[in-house]
């Protein structure tokens, strides 16, 4: 039983293994978010002979708690809120506002820095595999599922290396499909299951990017 990655590249390798069914068809897109769950996409955009693209996804942090989340904008011009966090702590229209002008500025940033003010890849209707390196706790992962919902997304499916035993649970019921080599009880960090976690580079990001969009383009 496999109990630690080399990198993000072999971990999309076993990834790749669990989504095999998605195979060849066109209705499948495989979206990553940024920058760490890109490596991972590759491998298995790769070994399903699909699209790659990113799905940005900023977290709208409450002033002071960042760590709690009231809501997420993301690609496409999304947002969506947390209303329980909005309502619980009657956070003004004017907070909100701000706080997602801020993350919008760092969404656009990377928007451009990866994608080239490319327009954002259609998903209505699609069948979108959605990945990251690996889910803790999934606030990231399950605002992205959210914004998928909201832009009409035909089907989505969760694929990450490593998943928390009760977050795995919780996405099960959020997605339409989950798919991940190991799914541990204890979960400390999502480096921990990995030799190799280092950070991937904006640089990194745009090169794997580009090599399966040449790829595609051959394969078209």
């Amino acid at each position: 039983m496999k109990t630690q990655f080399f990198n993000r590249t072999e971990a999309g390798q076993y990834l790749a293994e669990n989504l095999s069914n998605y195979a060849n068809r066109e209705d499948v897109l495989v979206l990553a978010l940024p920058r760490g769950g890109v490596a991972v996409a590759a491998e298995v955009a790769k070994r399903l002979n699909a699209p790659l693209d990113v799905f940005v996804v900023r977290k709208l942090g409450l002033p002071g708690h960042p760590e709690l989340a009231m809501g997420a904008i993301a690609s496409g011009g999304v947002r969506v809120f947390n209303g329980e966090v909005v309502n619980s702590f009657q956070i003004p229209d004017e907070v909100v506002d701000a706080v997602s002008a801020q993350e919008l500025t760092e969404l656009q940033r990377r928007e451009r820095v990866y994608r080239d003010d490319l327009p954002v890849p259609e998903v209505e209707g699609k069948t979108v595999i959605l990945i990251d390196d690996g889910i803790a706790t999934g606030s990231t992962m399950f605002a992205a599922i959210s914004a998928l919902r909201e832009l009409n997304a035909g089907r989505i499916v969760v694929g990450a290396p490593v998943i928390a035993a009760p977050t795995y649970d919780e996405i099960r019921r959020a997605a339409d499909d989950v798919a991940a080599p190991m799914v541990p009880e204890k979960f400390y960090a999502v480096g921990q299951w990995y030799e190799d976690f280092s950070k991937t580079t904006d640089d990194e990001v745009r090169a794997l990017l580009a090599q399966a969009a040449r790829r595609q383009s051959i394969t078209a």
